[in-house]
């Protein structure tokens, strides 16, 4: 029976098993760095064996780091119409791409 788990990281939470690949917020590290998740709740996919942290369980979730990299460009436009202004402005949001190994 395999079993799931929310995690957090980011500001955000994602729900994770084995095997799972993830596009997350930059973490620190090369490619092939194994990294460990903040984790909220584990469970069997079922529903049984509910753990559910208050408010956290620890580090039980371990992963390694795919690759690194930047995202597509997002571009912000300000705009005042009748007074000739317009600005332009791009970001490309940094992100690391994760695998889970092991849910503890």
């Amino acid at each position: 029976m395999s079993k799931i788990a929310i995690i957090k990281t980011g500001g955000k939470q994602y729900k994770v098993a084995p095997g799972a690949k993830l596009k997350i917020e930059k973490l620190n590290g090369e490619a092939e760095t194994k990294v460990k998740f903040d984790t909220l709740l584990t469970a069997n996919e079922d529903g049984s064996d509910v753990n559910i942290g208050r408010p956290s369980l620890g580090e039980m979730v371990e992963g390694r780091i795919i690759e690194q990299g930047k995202d597509k460009k997002v571009l912000v436009t300000k705009y005042k119409n009748k007074t000739r202004y317009l600005r332009n402005v791009g970001h490309r949001q940094m992100y690391s791409k994760v695998e889970v190994t092991n849910i503890g």
